[in-house]
């Protein structure tokens, strides 16, 4: 069973914010379009894996958890385990900035976390700390050990800021190859945002794409991941992430989101389509009415951008 939305989109990956909470303060991160921070309670882990286990029992096979930092919370190997044990997984994943991945990796890899992908937007370790507050080492190290233990793939999340890193592609790509490790350039996104910081650090990726267009050897494109390209370099990978107010974007959309305090979320940019499953969940909703909540979300997915 597959859930097909009113545009024929199929809904297979489900996003869950785990948390709000966060050690970093990233001037950039759309923080999966939430906009209530820091005034809800967090779901337990049964409850996350309640949640996903309802997604799955509807064919919703991939799971990624967001935040927010994932592994802040102090339960997120439990919280891993739990997911990795429902039948019908096909993929478990996690964004993250990798702060204090290099103590956990291990841990997360044996309870059934199959691949991360990192934020790193400069490995300049100054300019990583004026951006985020946090240590590069830090991060470097968590990738290291996200590699060793076999994370795969590990991807490099780095959001292109005006005047900030934009000309560090190169270099991080020469990162990416040392470490065994995929690139994704990422444009920034007017989410969560404010409309000056948007104006002075957006960056259009087109001149970045034109020169890996000329370096690849071989260019392919992702179908259910927004037509997103992927470039082949000679010793590299590298995907190029556009922002997801674009039609393309929406039309290729195969995501269902679900917020931190247990909503629902039909789109990322949209907060007038939630649909509570948490509360029912406390209230002692049964399968069939948790099966009924995700068939309402997903109608109520729509492309926010039409063409």
């Amino acid at each position: 069973m597959v859930l097909v939305d009113n545009y024929g989109r199929s809904t297979l990956s489900l996003r869950i914010a785990i948390t709000q909470n966060c050690n970093l303060r990233c001037g950039y991160c759309h923080r999966e379009g939430e906009t209530a921070i820091g005034n809800s309670e967090e779901m337990t882990d049964n409850e996350i894996v309640g949640i996903a286990k309802a997604a799955i029992n509807l064919g919703i096979s991939r799971v990624k958890l967001t935040g927010g930092e994932p592994l802040y919370r102090k339960d997120i190997v439990d919280i891993i385990s739990g997911i990795n044990k429902l039948r019908g997984l096909q993929d478990l994943a996690m964004t993250t900035n990798g702060c204090f991945l290099a103590s956990l990796a291990k841990n997360l890899t044996a309870a059934g976390l199959r691949r991360v992908n990192v934020n790193i937007p400069t490995l300049n370790t100054e300019k990583y700390r004026n951006l985020t507050g946090g240590n590069l080492r830090n991060v470097i190290d968590g990738i290291s050990e996200a590699v060793r233990a076999g994370l795969f793939p590990v991807k490099l999340n780095m959001v292109l800021l005006r005047d900030v890193n934009t000309t560090e592609v190169e270099r991080m790509i020469g990162f990416a190859e040392q470490t065994g490790t995929i690139l994704q350039v990422i444009e920034l996104e007017p989410i969560n945002v404010s409309e000056e910081y948007y104006k002075k650090h957006h960056y259009e990726l087109d001149e970045v794409e034109n020169w890996l267009e000329k370096e690849a050897h071989e260019i392919k494109t992702r179908k259910h991941m927004q037509n997103r390209r992927i470039y082949f370099l000679p010793r590299a990978k590298v995907e190029v992430v556009h922002p997801i107010e674009n039609t393309e974007f929406c039309q290729h959309c195969t995501r269902l989101r679900v917020t931190s305090n247990g909503k629902l979320k039909p789109c990322l940019l949209k907060n007038d389509n939630l649909i509570d499953v948490l509360t029912p969940m406390r209230n002692g909703a049964d399968d069939k009415e948790l099966t009924q909540l995700f068939i309402e979300a997903v109608k109520r997915r729509e492309p926010y951008c039409h063409s």
